[in-house]
């Protein structure tokens, strides 16, 4: 995976997300649209199978380097409650 800021400015920014798909950036979106200082998160892929995503996120002014941070160990922290879930249940 390689991250390029296609541009930045206080409360928006355009990240092209090479290497990724859909299944990350669905995830990624919706932990973003849950946070409130979010305004918007939205991502375009041109084509699965030759272009890479650009995700889109607005906020209210904050900085959303921090908003995506934020995003991310949320995220984090969902797969690490799945795997202790998913742990218990082959477990019995």
């Amino acid at each position: 995976m390689e991250l390029k800021i296609i541009d930045k400015a206080d409360d928006e920014m355009h990240l092209e997300i090479k290497g990724e798909t859909h299944t990350l950036l669905n995830m990624l979106k919706s932990v973003l649209l849950d946070d409130s200082r979010v305004q918007i998160a939205t991502y375009d892929m041109k084509h699965v199978s030759i272009s890479d995503p650009i995700l889109f996120v607005k906020t209210d002014g904050t900085d959303p380097i921090d908003v995506i941070k934020d995003a991310l160990k949320v995220l984090i922290s969902q797969c690490d409650e799945f795997i202790g879930v998913f742990s218990k249940a082959i477990e019995a």
